[in-house]
């Protein structure tokens, strides 16, 4: 029942092609110590599917995605994010672009175990324009309305950053947000995740946040203690976002050979040594938590 893993562990049960859907939202907890890590592999083809931050970013400037499944990719003080700017108007990937609440449905669905769910979201709107390839069905009772019928999103892996898990696999996020990482645990045939502690049992540690499990352990594959393992992101009451950092990331974006100077920077090399490269532990520690 000993589900910790490393993040080359995580990385190795990858394969070319898969569907990864990404937890977090924005620059908000995203699991970017295992993006990083894949970031170093020679992972290709991916299918990413996420509410995007600079995670889908720094995967399109690596050319490890193949087709992208989102319903917005920000930094949030930055509108959109600017590697996947740049890799989206050169059309160097195939686009599947939703609405936030369409990811959504298309995430339950996948987690019910049903090939589609019907819904008003994106009637009226060129979200079918743009998706050809969805249908409309019709409501078998006397109201007959028409609805679209969100094809399920089905996940090969999902990847998620959480406050605090156990051994086991139970896991704890603090902050007022959840986010949708429940959805896309359930939607996963394996759940990964990385959090900033891992002790023997989250029962007898912190028995007072059980309210903070957001998802079953059951559905969790590995877990991997990662400290920090959200920056440059947000990890909800622990540390907020590096602006400095995401500043002078964007800024790379329209160099020439911008990319390479951002990975020979920062990801080149373990990840052990990634919160130095960033400039310190204490420093990541002390980021602000953004408030609005």
């Amino acid at each position: 029942m000993n589900k910790q893993m490393r993040l080359e562990d995580v990385v190795g049960k990858l394969r070319d092609g898969m569907t990864i859907g990404i937890g977090g939202w924005g620059p908000r907890r995203k699991p970017m110590a295992l993006v990083r890590e894949i970031l170093r592999s020679d992972l290709k083809d991916l299918t990413v599917v996420a509410y995007g931050g600079p995670e889908v970013g720094m995967l399109c400037a690596a050319g490890k995605v193949k087709r992208l499944i989102y319903g917005f990719v920000s930094l949030d003080f930055i509108p959109i994010e600017p590697f996947f700017r740049k890799a989206r108007e050169a059309g160097s990937f195939e686009a599947s672009e939703l609405d936030e609440g369409l990811l959504l449905v298309g995430l339950q669905a996948a987690g019910y175990k049903l090939p589609f769910f019907p819904t008003r979201v994106g009637l009226g709107s060129d979200v079918l324009t743009i998706n050809p390839q969805f249908r409309t069905v019709a409501s078998p009772y006397d109201d007959g309305e028409t609805f679209l019928a969100m094809p399920a999103i089905k996940l090969d892996v999902a990847l998620i950053h959480v406050t605090r898990a156990d051994r086991l696999g139970n896991t704890q996020t603090d902050g007022p947000d959840p986010f949708f990482d429940a959805l896309f645990a359930r939607a996963a045939d394996a759940c990964y995740v990385t959090t900033e502690e891992i002790v023997d049992r989250i029962d007898l540690s912190y028995p007072d946040k059980a309210k903070t499990n957001l998802f079953e352990r059951h559905l969790v594959t590995g877990v991997v203690e990662a400290p920090l393992g959200a920056h440059p992101t947000t990890a909800h009451d622990l540390y907020g976002w590096d602006a400095e950092h995401l500043r002078e990331y964007a800024a790379l974006a329209p160099q020439e050979g911008g990319w390479k100077t951002y990975f020979d920077k920062y990801v080149a090399g373990d990840e052990a040594g990634y919160a130095d490269r960033a400039g310190g532990a204490s420093r990541i520690r002390n980021l602000p938590i953004p408030t609005f």
